[in-house]
């Protein structure tokens, strides 16, 4: 097995699958510096103002002369991006090509034909300042009745839904309605305090089409005793659900969210592929995938609008783009100020370094949708939605659309998790190793170990077992059930 890898044949820098020191060789190139696991060597010579090339792209140019041997990384190579672009439809669709492997899953179907893979009851509070209630209300619960016949009894705190103004408050209300109607939950309790910005009564309004059922509405301001209240409520939604089964259906009835966070060199070779691979896996069978982070597909964008299944959905994506990029310059920001510390540290160089590597989760089928930040899945395949690359608001979006679970790659290792099973796949083995109690299944597998058949094959399996409530994910074990709502405008 190499301990290096050239991703393209066009590629002018090679990638070290572990530690190099000075005088080593790769390639039969003779190393001119000490090498870290996951960055670039230069393969040639590269001069000033050249293009960096990885996966057969460029990354960067170089800002000044780079020799045969030595390390390419921050301190000579800069981004080639730079502000807005016109962009032009050429499409080009590629054949998925996959495993051959029919795998089921037990889940739970609702009255509104979506489908759950928990079923868990849930306190959505309107306003952060009835966090501590809602905690006070599920702990008093639990303590008076046995909740085993459920996946569990949450809430999710969050410090919005008052003095939020505008598109803020609007955008607060409708995720939380997006939780609210969420198949993993068989009963929601809809706290509110009664003189927030988010009031319960417009929220009632504004949720639309909702199983009232298995919903229930608090204000506690409007009662004496809001603890007693709330377990009262929360029993009536519990009988309500405690005798909800599991029914096996076929894995195309799954929604999966498509995350990475704190990558590192490793991310664009083994783990980002493999979440790429099982995208196509699962569109394959008839599912959805769907892949947000728009800061984190600046300097790939092209190769998904090509993907575009046609000329609207092509636009859908122009707009997805550009108006992510118009925000940052309306915030005086700079648009291409990325990676993070963590992902240079791991390797990653410049924002086409990572949104190449990033962008490889989507795998190869084409772009059937884009939706904005609030809207739910409305078509089977791979859809894009506008969210930031912030891990919590980014999976919090995810899941509001109506994804199940989420699956999420890492180089540098977290224990975050959204308000749906999350999936932490690991890079490299040696996080995997370091932190397995929060990482979920390991991609570095695929540095000598495995195939991308075989693990695929493997992850399909896991993912499987997740979906059908035989193994819980690292965040559901450690009780890391996080939200953050996207924020724009000013608050009173």
């Amino acid at each position: 097995m190499n301990d290096y890898i050239i991703i393209n044949s066009k590629d002018n820098v090679a990638v070290c699958l572990r530690d190099f020191k000075k005088g080593e060789e790769v390639n039969g190139i003779l190393l001119l510096e000490d090498i870290p696991q996951a960055h670039k060597v230069a393969l040639k010579d590269i001069n000033e103002g050249e293009d960096i090339i990885k996966y057969g792209y460029p990354i960067g140019h170089a800002t000044k002369a780079i020799k045969k041997g030595e390390h390419v990384h921050v301190s000579n190579t800069k981004t080639n991006l730079n502000d807005l672009f016109n962009y032009e439809y050429h499409p080009q669709f590629n054949p998925i090509e996959t495993i051959t492997k029919d795998v089921t899953v037990d889940v739970y179907e609702r009255e509104n034909g979506e489908y759950g893979i928990r079923n868990e009851l849930w306190i959505v509070q309107t306003v952060g300042c009835v966090s501590g209630i809602a905690k006070d209300i599920i702990e008093e619960f639990k303590r008076r009745y046995d909740t085993s016949k459920i996946d569990g009894v949450y809430t999710f705190t969050h410090p919005f839904g008052c003095s939020q103004m505008g598109d803020d408050h609007v955008m607060t209300r409708t995720l939380l309605q997006d939780m609210v109607k969420h198949p993993n939950a068989g009963g929601v309790l809809v706290l509110g305090l009664g003189c927030e910005n988010n009031q319960v009564s417009a929220f009632k309004e504004t949720l639309g089409d909702y199983n009232e059922k298995r919903t229930r509405f608090l204000i506690c301001q409007e009662v004496e005793d809001e603890i007693e209240a709330g377990v009262n409520l929360l029993k009536e939604l519990y009988d309500n659900m405690k005798d909800d089964k599991r029914v096996t259906k076929p894995f195309s009835v799954l929604r999966i969210g498509l995350k990475c966070g704190g990558s590192d060199g490793m991310s664009g070779i083994t783990a980002n592929p493999l979440v790429g691979a099982l995208s196509d896996y699962a569109i394959s069978k008839g599912a959805t995938t769907v892949l947000g982070e728009v800061p984190e597909m600046f300097g790939a964008e092209q190769l998904l609008m090509a993907r575009a299944k046609n000329e609207e959905v092509f636009h859908k994506v122009v707009d997805l783009i550009n108006n992510f990029k118009k925000y940052f310059k309306d915030h005086n920001q700079v648009i291409y100020e990325n990676p993070s510390p963590g992902n240079k540290k791991g390797g990653i160089t410049t924002l086409e370094d990572k949104s190449l590597g990033c962008t490889q989760k989507s795998g190869q089928a084409q772009v059937e949708d884009v939706l904005k930040m609030g809207e739910r899945i409305s078509c089977h395949g791979l859809n894009l939605i506008s969210t930031p690359g912030n891990d919590l608001v980014a999976v919090t979006t995810l899941a509001a659309a109506g994804c199940q679970l989420v699956l999420f790659t890492t180089g540098r290792g977290t224990p975050f998790g959204g308000f749906v099973p999350t999936i932490k796949i690991s890079s490299n083995t040696r996080l995997y190793e370091h932190k397995q109690n929060w990482i979920d299944f390991n991609a570095g597998a695929l540095v000598g170990q495995k195939s991308m058949p075989e693990l695929l094959s493997d992850f399909v399996d896991y993912i499987a077992s997740v979906a059908s409530g035989k193994t819980k994910t690292k965040n559901e074990i450690n009780e890391f059930r996080e939200i953050s709502i996207f924020k724009d405008g000013v608050m009173l």
